[in-house]
């Protein structure tokens, strides 16, 4: 069975293209996220870490150390990595695991037999300071990832781990939230001075608390 959602992640040692790694030490006390490619020299991937890569501030505001994974070997990676910041107008600078014996593909699912029975599918992971798994996505390979919407879900990741609340659909940073029903309305008022909006009993907002 593969990983679910409070799995702790698999920790790993790996090749890549920023030398050996283990993947704990890499994250440290932050959180990570890991993702996998099809091959290198392909052009979705390309424009993945491409855009990773032009992404680099917003997640290092976060707190996030970014890591992917290809089943291709490392001398292909370096020669990737090349025309990825010549076509993307980038530069990655983050390590890109050179999985070929596809140790870190079977710790975290990422090949899935009636897609492909040799390359990993668009696989993401979110990974917590605690190493447990928080998020997981998964694309086919004929589709890109939208990187702005695992942004988004990391700010409510990283709200709702601080404060009784949860986001609503389409929520962006700096836009109310919904607080937990687990608090009274009463208690609410007093957790949340900025203010209570209460639409039903189960369904109360408040302006975001960390802002």
């Amino acid at each position: 069975m593969g990983l679910r959602l409070g799995d702790t992640a698999p920790n790993f040692k790996a090749q890549t293209t920023a030398g050996e790694i283990d993947f704990y030490e890499f994250l440290g006390n932050g959180w990570g996220i890991l993702f996998s490619h099809p091959a290198d020299y392909t052009p979705v991937c390309t424009t993945e870490l491409g855009k990773t890569a032009l992404l680099n501030e917003e997640f290092a505001k976060r707190n996030v150390k970014v890591l992917a994974v290809s089943v291709d070997p490392l001398d292909k990676h370096q020669g990737w990595v090349k025309d990825i910041n010549e076509t993307q107008h980038c530069s990655v600078n983050f390590p890109i695991i050179a999985d070929e014996s596809r140790t870190v593909a079977t710790l975290y699912d990422m090949i899935h037999p009636n897609a492909s029975a040799t390359t990993t599918v668009r696989s993401l992971f979110v990974i917590g300071p605690d190493k447990t798994v928080k998020l997981m996505i998964t694309y086919p390979a004929s589709t890109g990832r939208n990187f702005y919407e695992v942004l988004r879900v990391v700010d409510s990741l990283q709200l709702t781990s601080n404060h009784s609340v949860s986001t609503p659909a389409d929520w962006k940073y700096g836009e109310d939230v919904i607080i937990a029903n687990t608090i009274s309305t009463e208690d609410a008022v007093k957790k949340f001075p900025k203010g209570v909006k209460v639409i039903k009993s189960y369904l109360r907002y408040t302006p975001q608390p960390n802002i």
